[in-house]
């Protein structure tokens, strides 16, 4: 951390594990869908082949200085960064989802942030208005 080249070397190694061990649990079809964003991963897989307990002790066995948390769905419904995956009998629909921290604020005007960071969310705005179904 704190070196120019680390988030760089981490995607690096990520993806050398990612190629190493979960492939395989992919062409096994022991995990149906993985997807990671940074360090957040998605993993769909079947019940009837594996469960989330040996999915988690497989992944944190993989390197020692990974620490694996795992998140299961509550009523059909999980969270995924900012999206909401709600699970149905023959789909999935995907919300937005906001942290219970969310606080809905934007960046003062008068702030030191980069003038493009402070329009970002007045844009934000102006798209939603423009693209509302009246």
């Amino acid at each position: 951390m704190g070196s120019p080249i680390s988030d760089m070397l981490a995607e690096i190694y990520l993806h050398y594990l990612e190629e190493t061990y979960v492939k395989h649990c992919l062409e096994n079809k022991e995990i149906t869908y993985y997807k990671r964003y940074v360090d957040d991963i998605l993993i769909i897989f079947d019940q009837n082949k594996i469960d989330e307990h040996t999915i988690h002790i497989f992944m944190s066995n993989v390197d020692k200085h990974l620490e694996f948390k795992i998140y299961t769905e509550e009523n059909s419904v999980a969270n995924y960064l900012d999206l909401s995956i709600n699970r149905n009998a023959s789909s999935m629909d995907l919300c937005i989802y906001r942290k219970p921290t969310y606080i809905d604020i934007t960046i003062h005007f008068p702030s030191n942030h980069l003038y493009g960071h402070k329009l970002a969310a007045f844009n934000y705005y102006l798209n939603n208005v423009n693209n509302a179904h009246i």
